[in-house]
């Protein structure tokens, strides 16, 4: 498939230094960048088609964890914002159950695009999921599903926005709240974003908006899907070494089987 049918290659000429420069600075200086319209309306509305016609492939879960995505900490008590619970609640198509001749796929696929990703990033290389269901996820919320708060275990995240919800559904983030490199965990700043105490950043975006996002330091939530309209989010992973896998119990938590 050629990317100017799955990329608007006029709006965003990825092959061009000058616009990847701007991009890198952007994501560099915010730890979020939105492009909206990137892939066409026409190609959205075929992935989104697709992802419909394969809802009876979701793996469905509701789950509690922390703020961190760890175990709870022996060493502090239970109200406490390391061990406080959020609920997520959301399903997903793996990556072994998309089509082959998926626009999806051709765009994860494109060495274009990977080497437009590696320049915003400031990456030298990206590399596919070693396991066949992580590298490409459909995540779908229903009405009253979300996913609560947390920090990301990954450096950066890029999604691409299938089906936007009627109501509710947006992306709510604090940036730099904790510096997970340096063991700052931030308790008291997380315990104000539990409480409702901390304004928030608010990420409503249309069909077809890719979205880089820097997760690891910025805590994030998808706020409850308040329409009948399910919200349908692309997940792009890659990797900055090749070979990795997602562990068995990983894929369980995540994907309710393993490869």
């Amino acid at each position: 498939m050629e990317m100017e049918n799955v990329i608007d290659l006029n709006a965003y000429p990825i092959a061009n230094i000058n616009f990847r420069t701007k991009c890198r600075l952007e994501f560099e200086r915010t730890g979020v960048l939105v492009l909206p319209g990137f892939v066409p309306a026409s190609t959205i509305e075929g992935i989104r088609d697709e992802g419909l016609a394969n809802r009876d492939k979701v793996y469905a879960k509701t789950e509690q964890h922390t703020v961190y995505l760890s175990a709870k900490d022996p060493g502090f008590d239970d109200d406490h914002p390391r061990n406080r619970m959020v609920t997520s609640s959301k399903g997903c198509i793996t990556d072994d159950l998309m089509p082959e001749n998926s626009a999806l796929r051709a765009l994860y696929d494109s060495e274009l695009f990977r080497d437009f990703l590696c320049e915003v990033l400031g990456e030298q290389a990206l590399y596919e999921y070693a396991d066949p269901l992580s590298s490409l996820n459909l995540h779908f919320a229903e009405k009253g599903q979300e996913l609560g708060w947390h920090f990301d275990n990954s450096s950066f995240s890029i999604t691409l926005m299938v089906q936007p919800p009627e109501a509710g559904g947006q992306f709510e983030y604090v940036t730099r709240l904790r510096d997970a490199d340096s063991g700052d965990m931030n308790y008291e700043g997380v315990a104000d974003v539990l409480d409702g105490q901390t304004k928030v950043s608010e990420l409503s975006v249309e069909a077809g908006t890719l979205v880089f996002f820097r997760g690891r330091n910025s805590i994030h939530r998808v706020a409850p899907n308040l329409g009948d309209r399910t919200r349908i989010l692309a997940v792009l992973a890659y990797n900055t070494e090749p070979g990795i896998a997602l562990s068995k119990e990983a894929q369980l938590t995540f994907y309710g089987r393993t490869a």
